[in-house]
């Protein structure tokens, strides 16, 4: 079973995309006004060709980087209606496989924006009552509302999401009329379209670079736009941008005409909330903290998605993760949220002010961007554009991407620092796993699964001596040829303590690049007592094992390929006769193995991300009532005579070599 996630366009997908995918670049005209003057030198806060050339910038950042890189371009490369860069990844891993690090680098920034994205809009919004109430406790407040929004988590948001939408739409109007009501005052901020005064405000300003990155925090959101694709579907986002664009631009030159005609412009000011009428400023000041709220949640939900991604392409442990609601695609991660949430309060408490959060936003997205633009050049490759198009175009984007990298990186010292060391941070698990699981498959050792394999099992099934494990024994295994298990299977199922059951499952789950496939293909070894079964899940559906084994075990029943039924004389008068089952996972620990410093390394490092995060049960996500763990030792020796007397051997060879 395959399904394409092709959301289709409607008027309600248009509110949702709004709702959802606008959030983070939806909120920035909170900041990015108020950064472009504390970048300003002194005395120069009102100067026209400053503001007017800044809001030019932002105007052309918004239309190259969000409107032409990704509404345009990136969102074109879907995984069967499904999006974001670990999405995009997923598309070309069978031809570039070495491309798990970008995609690695691209979302462990991207979570990082998320740590930060929360912090950063809600302070804003609840920095907007300042003027009204001048001793309001900011802090507290802001991270009363950040707990409150990580806490509710657990208990799913799909009753409230409904109102996203309409929320946001609201918010986006207020923007553009807010915005609307300065420029009918003052008609020359239009002048802004003309991208000269970009171009000539970028020679001229001091301190070019720096006032760059005060620009960027415009587009933070795209990157975020692009991951939410198979939630709202391509013509729905396509579509709703023209509202949303449209709104922030009129919003940031209605801050322009404010700031040139106001003779209270300060490096404190927010010109956003400054231009409000007095008797509409709270009513501002909430609505931006209800935009904030919504920009925060779709950017956890995105951080579990991406995490969820990235579990499903083997680039990150396999963590619990939990179904709240009913709703498709809807997910919570604990482990993720609480770090998060830890995160993001220790950075309020430390940056104190919105302002000096500034310093620490941008910087990470701008490496999630880049990585972006060189995974859709290979994909570009892969999918035989050609040439004169793709690398033209990459080398458009990479370059105005690594120029807001350098702007942003002045201000590594200053907070950016933050964000690149979480990222650092998430790369290195996401490097050390998908590497380690790698390492431990160079050693894996397949046994063929003949006659007398399959016969010596059967042996053991009938053989009362040995005491009975289950009436259902289910392995979980990794080779791809079903005619073949790895050879730890052998040395648990013989050699280690014999298993006796009623019937033996060989169960092997594939991960596969088309989000929600669901397929199988069922080998009989033995009729109605040994079975393989090969199943292919889509990298969103995830591995749920017990869950898919009884789906399965169930149709094979009413086709009458296998007995399900107790084995047990006590039992058979129960009112439930079914069978009981047990999995059994069979772990191979660092042993009997010498390899060279640097894979010692990184599989000692894969052991302690594994023991940090998740366990066996989690990672096939097995009630752990049902399951054992087995450890044997990732190569076995071969303890007999002939082997005591190679050692014996190799020590006199090295003692007369000394």
């Amino acid at each position: 079973m395959k399904e394409c996630n092709k959301v289709q366009f409607s008027a309600l997908g248009v509110a949702l995309a709004i709702g959802i995918v606008f959030g983070d670049i939806g909120t920035s005209p909170l900041y990015v006004m108020r950064a472009i003057l504390n970048s300003l030198p002194s005395g120069q806060l009102t100067r026209p060709e400053y503001i007017l050339g800044a809001v030019s910038c932002v105007i052309w950042t918004l239309t190259i980087q969000t409107t032409l890189k990704y509404v345009i371009i990136t969102l074109r490369a879907d995984n069967k209606g499904e999006g974001g860069i670990l999405s995009l990844y997923a598309l070309i891993r069978q031809k570039y496989r070495w491309a798990y690090i970008l995609a690695g680098i691209g979302a462990a920034t991207l979570l990082a924006d998320g740590i930060i994205t929360p912090a950063m809009t809600v302070m804003s919004a609840i920095e907007g009552l300042t003027p009204i109430v001048p001793n309001i406790p900011v802090i507290p407040i802001t991270v009363a509302i950040v707990l409150l929004l990580f806490l509710l988590q657990p208990f799913g948001t799909g009753s409230l999401g409904r109102y996203f939408g309409p929320l946001m739409i609201i918010w986006f109007t207020m923007m553009a009329v807010m915005g609307a009501n300065q420029v009918i005052q003052d008609f020359s901020v239009l002048r802004a379209f003309n991208p000269m005064y970009a171009i000539h405000f970028l020679r001229e300003v001091p301190h070019a670079m720096i006032m760059l990155g005060a620009i960027f925090l415009c587009t933070t959101g795209a990157e975020a736009l692009y991951s939410d694709l198979g939630h709202c579907g391509l013509k729905n986002i396509r579509v709703s941008w023209i509202y949303v664009k449209s709104a922030l631009i009129i919003n940031y030159l209605g801050q322009a005409a404010w700031i040139l005609n106001s003779h209270h412009v300060t490096r404190d000011i927010n010109p956003f909330f400054a231009m409000m009428p007095e008797w509409f400023s709270l009513i501002g000041v909430i609505m931006a903290t209800i935009a904030a709220v919504i920009a925060s949640q779709a950017l956890i939900s995105g951080s579990f998605t991406v995490i969820s991604e990235a579990i499903s392409l083997n680039i990150w442990p396999n963590v619990k993760i939990h179904y709240p609601t009913n709703i498709k695609g809807q997910l919570y991660i604990p482990s993720i949220n609480y770090m998060m949430m830890v995160l993001c309060v220790i950075i309020i408490l430390t940056m104190q002010s919105s302002m000096k959060l500034e310093a620490a936003y941008g910087l990470a997205i701008t490496l999630s961007m880049l990585m972006t633009s060189v995974l859709l050049f290979l994909y570009f490759i892969k999918t035989n554009k050609p040439l004169w198009f793709s690398i033209p175009l990459t080398l458009f984007f990479v370059i105005i991407e690594f120029s807001f990298f350098i702007a942003n990186m002045q201000k590594f010292a200053h907070g950016g620092f933050v964000p690149i060391i979480i990222a650092g941070v998430l790369v290195f698990l996401m490097y050390s796993w998908y590497n380690g699981r790698r390492i431990k498959r160079h050693y894996t050792i397949y046994d063929q699964v003949d006659e007398k394999y399959i016969n010596q099992i059967l042996r053991i099934s009938e053989d009362t001596s040995i005491p009975k494990s289950a009436t259902h024994l289910v392995y979980i295994v990794k080779a791809n040829n079903k005619f073949f298990l790895e050879s730890k299977i052998a040395y648990s199922l013989f050699k280690r303590t014999p298993k006796r059951a009623d019937t033996y499952w060989f169960v092997r789950i594939k991960r596969t690049d088309e989000p929600y496939e669901f397929s199988y293909e069922t080998t009989m070894y033995a009729a109605k007592k040994i079975f393989r079964i090969n199943i292919r899940a889509g990298f969103k559906l995830g591995i749920h094992t017990d869950k898919y084994v009884n789906l399965i075990a169930n149709e094979l029943e009413r086709h009458g390929l296998v007995d399900l039924t107790s084995r047990y004389p006590s039992m058979q008068a129960a009112t439930d006769k079914r069978g009981d089952f047990k999995f059994i996972i069979v772990d191979r620990i660092f042993r009997n193995v010498h390899m060279n410093p640097s894979r010692q390394i990184i599989l000692g490092c894969y052991n302690f991300v594994k023991n940090l995060t998740t366990s066996d049960t989690q990672m096939y996500d097995i009630d752990p009532s049902l399951a054992v763990v087995e450890t044997v030792p990732l190569r076995q020796v071969d303890h007999t005579e002939e082997h005591l007397k190679e050692l014996l051997q190799q020590s006199d060879n090295e003692s007369s070599g000394a």
